[in-house]
C-alpha cells in the first residue's frame, strides 16, 4: 500500500514564484505575505498516492546486493532545481510545475514521471489533490458546496479540452505569465505549464478503486506513526463515513450532465476557499476565475473576480443563474496543514489540496469531508541532464555504479513521508536497491 502526501511550495519556491511576478503594489503585498507564511508551515502537504495494496511484486531487474541510494529531505520542492544545478544532488522527485521546471530549463532530464515509476502499472492514477469542505457548510447550504464542485467539474473540462490556454491562464495565475528564474537560468512560465499539464490527469468522479486507494493510504499512515486517533481503529465502511461526503458532488454531477444549474439559497455571511499557492493541480479553481465570463455565458455558474485585473484574485462572487448566491474569499496556503489549521479554526470553509492534510486533519477531529477528487498523478523523478540515464533501468544501473565506487547517488524528496518521499522508496525497493537519508 504505497501512499502518501506531497509537500507544497518552500519559501524560496514561492520567491522564485513572485520574482518576476510583481506587476502592482497588491501583487508586492501579496508576494510578501506569502514569503513570511512559507516559513511557517513547509512540511506535508500536497498530494498523495496510494499505488496498489499490500506487497508489490519485483517488475525490474534486481540490482546487486549492497547497492544504495541517499535520499536527501528537502523542504518543499523550489530549492531542488538549484541544489541540481550546481551538483549538489543527482536528481530530484517532486510535483509539477518542478518537474518540468527542471527539464524545460535544461537543468535537469525527467526518468519517470509518477504514473510510470515502478512497480509497474501500480502507481497509474494515483491519488492526489481533492476539494473538501466543511461539515456545517455541507449542512447548511449544501447548494453551495455542489455548486463550487459543479464548477471544479467545468473546469476540469475546459483543461482537458483546451491544454494551451489553460496553460496560459495557470501561468498567469502563478506567475503573472512571467518567468522561472533560478540564478541565470529563466524558463517561459507558459513553456513549462504546456509541458507539465499532459502530466496530471484532472479528474472528479471517486470511483471505487480511487476511493479504496485513498483509504489504503490511511492503513499507510497508521503505520508511519501520522494517524493516530479517530481514525487508527476505523474498519472500511466507518472510513467511508469520516472521510468521504459524495452528496454534493453527485448533485453537482447531475446538474453538469443536464446542464442545468440549481440556484441555491443566497449565502448571508462570505464562504472562503482556500488553496495552495504555486501548485498547477488546483488550476481547476484558477482556470475557473480566469475564464469566469466563459462559464456564465455558456452554463450560468461562475466565480467571478471582484478585480479581474489582479493574477490571483482574493475575492469573487458566486453566481448562479445570473443571481450572486455567495461572497468567496480565496486565501492561498504555502502547505496543506496550514489549510487544515484554517479548517480547524472555520476560517476557511472549503478547499484544494492533498490528501495527506485532509487525512491527518479528520483523524483529529477537524469536521470536513472530502468532497470529490481534483486531480491525480503528476510527480516525477529528474537526474543531472549529463548522467548516463534515459528510464529507470538505466537509473538503477548508474545507482549501482556510483555505489559501487563508494560515491552513492544523492536523489532529494519533498520530506520523509511525503508521496515522492514513498514512490521513490518503492520503486528503489522494487528494483533491489537498499535507501538511507543523507544530508
Amino acid at each position: 500500500m504505497i501512499q502518501l502526501e506531497k509537500g507544497l511550495l518552500s519559501y524560496r519556491a514561492l520567491f522564485y514564484y513572485g520574482l518576476n511576478n510583481i506587476s502592482s503594489m497588491r501583487s508586492l503585498r501579496f508576494t510578501a505575505l506569502v514569503l513570511v507564511a512559507a516559513i511557517i508551515l513547509l512540511l506535508i502537504a500536497g498530494c498523495t498516492q496510494p499505488a496498489g495494496s499490500g506487497t508489490p511484486a519485483t517488475t525490474t531487474a534486481p540490482a546487486e546486493a549492497g547497492a544504495t541510494v541517499g535520499i536527501l529531505y528537502s523542504k518543499g520542492v523550489g530549492p531542488m532545481p538549484m541544489l541540481l544545478a550546481t551538483k549538489q544532488i543527482d536528481g530530484y522527485i517532486a510535483w509539477q510545475p518542478f518537474v518540468s521546471i527542471g527539464s524545460e530549463s535544461k537543468l535537469g532530464k525527467v526518468v519517470a514521471y509518477s504514473g510510470n515509476l515502478p512497480p509497474i502499472a501500480s502507481n497509474a492514477n494515483h491519488p492526489c489533490c481533492i476539494l473538501f469542505a466543511s461539515d456545517s457548510l455541507i449542512a447548511q447550504n449544501p447548494g453551495i458546496v455542489s455548486s463550487v464542485s459543479a464548477l471544479t467539474q467545468l473546469s476540469s473540462k475546459y483543461i482537458i479540452d483546451h491544454p494551451e490556454e489553460a496553460s496560459q491562464l495557470d501561468a498567469a495565475f502563478l506567475v503573472g505569465g512571467s518567468n522561472f528564474t533560478y540564478g541565470n537560468v529563466t524558463v517561459p512560465s507558459v513553456d513549462v505549464l504546456e509541458d507539465a499539464f499532459p502530466t496530471v490527469k484532472y479528474t472528479n468522479e471517486p470511483t471505487p478503486a480511487w476511493v479504496n486507494a485513498t483509504k489504503q493510504f490511511v492503513n499507510t499512515q497508521i503505520q508511519l506513526g501520522y494517524v493516530t486517533n479517530q481514525l487508527k481503529t476505523s474498519d472500511s465502511a466507518r472510513l467511508d463515513a469520516q472521510l468521504f461526503n459524495f452528496a454534493p458532488y453527485q448533485s453537482a454531477k447531475a446538474m453538469v450532465a443536464g446542464n442545468s444549474f440549481r440556484t441555491p439559497a443566497k449565502m448571508i455571511e462570505p464562504i472562503t476557499i482556500g488553496y495552495l499557492n504555486g501548485d498547477m493541480h488546483s488550476a481547476a479553481l484558477h482556470i475557473a476565475l480566469k475564464k469566469w465570463q466563459y462559464f456564465n455565458n455558456t452554463y450560468g455558474i461562475a466565480l467571478k473576480p471582484r478585480d479581474a485585473t489582479m493574477a490571483r484574485p482574493d475575492m469573487a462572487d458566486l453566481i448562479v443563474n445570473g443571481v450572486p448566491v455567495a461572497e468567496v474569499r480565496l486565501v492561498g496556503g504555502d502547505a496543506g496543514p496550514q489549510v487544515m489549521q484554517m479548517a480547524a479554526t472555520d476560517i476557511v470553509q472549503m478547499g484544494y489540496l492533498g490528501v495527506p492534510p485532509a487525512i491527518a486533519a479528520i483523524d483529529k477531529g477537524t469536521p470536513i469531508k472530502i468532497i470529490n477528487p481534483v486531480n491525480t498523478e503528476g510527480s516525477g523523478l529528474i537526474v543531472d541532464p549529463n548522467a548516463p540515464v534515459t528510464d529507470w533501468k538505466s537509473f538503477v544501473a548508474w545507482a549501482q555504479q556510483r555505489s559501487a565506487a563508494g560515491n552513492p547517488l544523492k536523489i532529494a524528496a519533498p520530506g520523509k513521508g511525503s508521496i515522492q518521499d514513498v514512490l521513490l522508496q518503492f520503486a528503489l525497493k522494487d528494483s533491489g536497491l537498499s535507501f538511507k537519508e543523507s544530508s
